[in-house]
């Protein structure tokens, strides 16, 4: 009974509380004239407040302005009441005619122009438009003439909830570091709704997540998402799918709602150590293995991505730590062992190393969960491999003298085979350090002799190489170098450091140091050199010079006495004995030259030569030299210039008896035939194929076999053309050798084609009394007068 009397409270009074939130805003919020909108409800009511406000308030104008409000998508059968427009000066006549105009006016909103009711005739969305500015005026019905000047109000669309909230971003992706405590912070998500945030609740949301607990938490109001539960392992679950609903109405019964999707991904900490995947390795190397070679890999994994799984690796403890040495491989993060020193199998067949693994980067925060390295134990056995021989040094230095016997032993080298076999070793020389073959080595034993005899001065140092190779694998072979230094002994004589030549002046005097001389000497003392001078038996009493030796190993040469002369004696000969100081002692004569040169009062020698005495004062060989080769090249030209005049005068033309050639050289008489368009020299009529030569007719077959003709004489210069033709000719006619034609450069053109051949009577076998011309008449009419010429008689042709 009391539910069902709540009810009926409910039905009474909600019409009521609808009317007053309408009402409320045009009472207190428009001010208050003489005339009235006046909304839809009691016409009592209204009077009411009619007569209220004509008491409270003062009259401005005739009209009564406030805002309109109009439920969004309203869909009636019929258009809904907005409101009613009055003015004070209507009587209640017909008069008044009231015109609505603005936004929507006449479309959206049409207003009674008697009654001033206002009705909305479609359906509004507030979304796109949220309010009207209208303007309103009273005019009369029949002269249309405004009564009061035209006003704005404004109708306003009521918000109802009907737009759902939207996650225009959505959906999101967030990420959090994993071990994070509750409630860091993950991300916010924003959702908008459509409907007014002002009017009602229809804009206010409410933010709940629908899935993704326990996991993570959100604000209702402010949409942050948060983690809810602590130590969430990236290791154990790396992703979640969290959705967030946004719901409108203070997310309250009968509101909208809207979804998104939030992806959240735990970061990596290094929270986890490395881990060795078994904790003993075992590993095999073969002894001869190279340095540096990796010979195993080891591993410790780590359930950290990225930086934090980085870890080094170290050797800690063994008995191979300076033997071995272990690297991180970057891109897989694996231990590389390699080899620092040479194995030997022999020596130690075994190692045992302890390797330790490390992350690089640590994280504080995790410490207390333990140490982040682990530890393996590596054990490597050296494996025996065939060695090749090890000598005993690494270099070896013998020493030698110079003057050592042929086939004396200089020194031994020994290698051995480190192998547990241990082979017999050979050794040999490397040629190619001893391509003089100087030295020697027996194969057994490594005793190296000299081959030839060794000369210091020439080369004190030899290096050769000594290989030494295993006889049961030639394959193993080791080299050792050897340096062979040659000791000096005393075997040369001393001599003077360069040929020396001494200048005496001839105003020099007694006593007076003429030239300083020093020696060298090839070998070389340890004690350094020392020499000792003298001049030879026969000249220790020498009258002109004398000799003295100096502190710096340097003999002087002094003059006795004054006054020499180049016209007595312009050189002198001295011969000094030069002796070392070795065991046993070297000595040579060397001889001095010393020249009587005429010098200045200062000591500064001039001239040398005797033929001086004989020059004029003043004039030098040098300038006695230079006049001479002036004169000879004034010879010289003279000679090319009279070559050159009389090269000018000789003629041009050859004398006829040095000329060989023919005179004529180009003409214009025909005679080389219709083709024949060039001049020709007269020369080609010599017919130079049968000077030597017999060409026998092609006409006729010759009976009998000519000796060779001899070769015409040159033609002499001057000689008349039509003479020498005709000379050539006779001499053609009566000589059995020539041949049928004039010539072969010239004839060559005519006939050329023709069935007829050569007509001329050069070269012909017989005279023309000896000839059968009689096949002339069978070549046609055409050659008919020609054979009829032909046929006549010696006589008949010479006239």
């Amino acid at each position: 009974m009391p539910e069902r009397l709540t009810e009926m409270l409910m039905d009474t009074w909600t019409p009521l509380i609808i009317l007053w939130i309408t009402l409320l805003p045009s009472i207190y919020m428009a001010p208050m004239n003489q005339s009235q909108i006046l909304p839809s409800g009691s016409s009592t009511e209204l009077k009411r407040l009619t007569e209220e406000q004509r008491v409270l308030n003062r009259s401005k104008r005739g009209w009564v302005w406030n805002q309109m409000f109009v439920l969004e998508e309203f869909s009636g059968p019929e258009p809904i009441l907005v409101g009613r427009l009055h003015t004070d000066l209507d009587p209640g006549s017909s008069k008044i005619k009231y015109i609505l105009s603005g936004d929507g006016a006449g479309t959206i909103f049409v207003i009674n122009d008697k009654t001033g009711d206002i009705h909305a005739m479609k359906r509004l969305d507030r979304e796109e438009k949220a309010e009207y500015t209208l303007t309103a005026q009273a005019v009369d019905r029949d002269t249309n003439k405004p009564l009061e000047p035209p006003s704005e109000f404004i109708i306003k669309v009521q918000d109802i909830n009907d737009n759902a909230p939207e996650f225009v971003d959505g959906p999101y992706h967030a990420t959090v570091p994993e071990m994070s405590v509750v409630g860091t912070f993950v991300t916010k998500v924003t959702a908008t709704d459509a409907d007014d945030p002002v009017y009602g609740n229809s804009a206010k949301l409410v933010y709940s997540i629908l899935e993704g607990q326990p996991y993570f938490s959100i604000e209702p109001h402010t949409a942050i998402i948060k983690t809810a539960l602590p130590n969430m392992d990236r290791e154990a679950k790396e992703e979640y799918f969290v959705v967030i609903q946004a719901k409108d109405m203070g997310g309250h019964m009968g509101g909208l709602s809207g979804t998104t999707t939030v992806t959240i991904t735990l970061t990596d900490v290094n929270d986890n150590p490395p881990k060795f995947a078994q904790s003993l390795y075992h590993f095999s190397v073969m002894e001869d293995v190279a340095l540096g070679e990796p010979i195993g890999r080891v591993k410790a994994n780590d359930l950290d991505i990225g930086e934090n799984a980085k870890s080094s690796y170290d050797i800690i403890e063994g008995d191979g730590m300076d033997v071995f040495e272990v690297t991180t491989d970057a891109q897989t993060q694996d231990g590389i062992i390699r080899v620092r020193k040479p194995l030997d199998f022999e020596t130690k067949k075994s190692y045992t190393l302890k390797v330790e693994a490390a992350n690089v980067h640590i994280d504080p925060r995790f410490l207390s969960g333990g140490p982040f390295k682990d530890t393996a134990t590596v054990k490597i056995v050296v494996e025996d491999a065939d060695e090749p021989p090890v000598f005993s040094s690494p270099t070896y230095l013998l020493e030698v003298h110079e003057n050592a016997a042929i086939n004396s032993v200089i020194g031994q080298v020994t290698a051995h085979d480190p192998d547990v076999s241990s082979s017999p070793i050979r050794f040999s020389i490397d040629r190619h350090t001893d391509l003089e073959r100087q030295f020697n080595i027996n194969a057994e034993d490594g005793k190296i002799t000299l081959a030839t005899p060794l000369d210091r001065e020439t080369s004190m140092w030899h290096n050769i190489t000594i290989v030494a190779t295993e006889t049961r694998n030639h394959s193993q072979v080791s080299r050792v170098p050897v340096a062979i230094k040659v000791l000096d002994v005393n075997d040369n004589a001393p001599e003077f450091a360069s040929e020396h030549e001494a200048f005496l002046c001839e105003n020099g005097k007694p006593g007076q140091i003429i030239q300083i001389v020093s020696a060298i000497d090839k070998d070389d003392p340890k004690n350094g050199h020392y020499f000792l001078y003298s001049l030879l038996p026969e000249m220790v009493n020498n009258p002109n010079f004398t000799i003295k030796k100096n502190e710096d190993n340097t003999l002087s040469i002094l003059a006795k006495h004054s006054g020499f002369s180049r016209q007595k004696q312009e050189v002198y000969l001295l011969p000094i004995i030069i002796s070392d100081s070795g065991n046993p002692p070297m000595s040579s004569t060397s001889t001095l030259t010393i020249r009587v040169c005429g010098c200045s009062s200062d000591g500064i020698v001039q001239s040398c030569n005797a033929e001086a005495y004989v020059l004029p004062i003043g004039l030098s060989m040098g300038a006695l030299i230079a006049i001479l080769a002036c004169i000879i090249l004034l010879l010289v030209i003279v000679v090319l210039f009279v070559t050159l005049r009389r090269h000018k005068n000789e003629p041009l033309i050859i004398k006829d008896d040095e000329d060989v050639r023919e005179n004529i050289i180009r003409y214009d008489d025909e005679g080389g035939g219709e083709e024949d368009t060039e001049a020709f020299d007269i020369a080609t009529l010599q017919n130079p194929d049968g000077i030597n030569g017999f060409l026998p007719r092609k006409d006729i077959k010759p009976d009998l076999q000519f000796m060779p003709r001899q070769g015409l004489a040159p033609v002499p210069n001057g000689v008349d053309v039509d003479e020498f033709i005709n000379v050539r000719l006779h001499e053609a006619d009566n000589d059995p050798t020539a041949p049928p034609y004039d010539s072969i450069q010239i004839y060559g053109y005519e006939g050329r084609g023709s069935v007829a051949g050569s007509l001329s009577s050069l070269e012909s076998s017989a005279s023309d009394s000896d000839q059968n011309f009689d096949y002339l008449s069978d070549w046609g009419p055409r050659f008919k007068r020609l054979g009829e010429l032909y046929s006549v008689g010696e006589s008949d042709k010479e006239t």
